[in-house]
């Protein structure tokens, strides 16, 4: 990597995508983020974007992520599963070439292998070299070789808490179809209470409470999330969730600035 500490930005499949369609994407959300990570102007950012409607529904049809069950269907499910989410992340690479930022799309499928669905291995060659030039690499939640169980889903946000420890990332900033974590559904809820700031004891007390996704989900909606987080959280990485959907928000939070959402530290 080049000498400053990366910045991960995950754009939630929520946020991008209308989840409870399928291959639905919101393209004219595409844009705005994009023109806003241009915007920011970060030479050591990397990005990591989430399925949606593209990846989960086909990953959910042929059960991907439980692994192999010796069903030869199941390996076409596996490639579309991936070809789905190449179109997902081209249409992100399409907006943000436009935009003049300098992106280059990495395969979690050609460079991880997991064990039992956990990250095992990483060839982070190719990464670093891009790095080293200032490029911005573009991951996505994807499916991988696993050695135990044939293959299985790798989420973004396993990635993005991998990436942070491996990077001694800067932050991660989180961006979903909502102002950050609420104590109830604020979609459902009008009168759901936000949280602003909570650290890494008042995050683990509210996981279990935390709602399933709209839509098809494989990878556990936001408690699954933070469950994937809470390694990076407790190394003292510092996550800001905000709305992806509303202008600026992820402008506000790549650059330092206050968003509306919610802040998490360790303590």
């Amino acid at each position: 990597m080049n000498d400053a500490r990366p910045i991960i930005l995950k754009i939630g499949g929520s946020a991008i995508t209308d989840k409870t369609g399928e291959l639905a994407a919101k393209t004219e959300i595409i844009n705005r983020l994009a023109e806003e990570i241009k915007r920011a102007d970060l030479d050591n950012l990397i990005i990591v974007h989430g399925g949606g409607s593209f990846g989960h529904p086909t990953a959910v049809k042929y059960g991907i992520k439980d692994g192999y069950k010796e069903d030869p269907t199941q390996k076409l499910g596996f490639a579309e599963t991936h070809h789905v989410m190449t179109v997902l992340n081209g249409l992100i690479m399409d907006s943000l070439i436009w935009h003049e930022v300098p992106a280059v799309s990495i395969a979690p499928s050609s460079c991880f292998l997991t064990e039992n669905t956990k990250i095992t291995y990483f060839d982070e060659t190719v990464l670093k070299q891009y790095a080293k030039m200032i490029f911005t690499p573009v991951f996505y939640g994807d499916v991988v070789l696993d050695q135990k169980i044939g293959f299985t889903i790798l989420s973004g946000d396993q990635l993005v808490s991998y990436l942070a420890l491996k990077y001694d990332a800067q932050k991660i900033v989180i961006g979903t179809d909502t102002d950050g974590l609420f104590d109830s559904d604020p979609k459902a809820n009008p009168n759901a209470k936000p949280f602003k700031k909570l650290n890494l004891k008042e995050l683990k007390e509210l996981q279990p409470k935390l709602g399933q996704a709209a839509g098809i989900d494989v990878t556990g909606g936001m408690a699954g999330k933070i469950a994937e987080l809470i390694p990076a959280i407790e190394a003292g990485v510092h996550v800001t969730i905000t709305g992806a959907t509303k202008g600026l928000s992820i402008f506000r939070a790549l650059t330092g600035q206050s968003v509306l959402g919610t802040e998490i530290e360790k303590a």
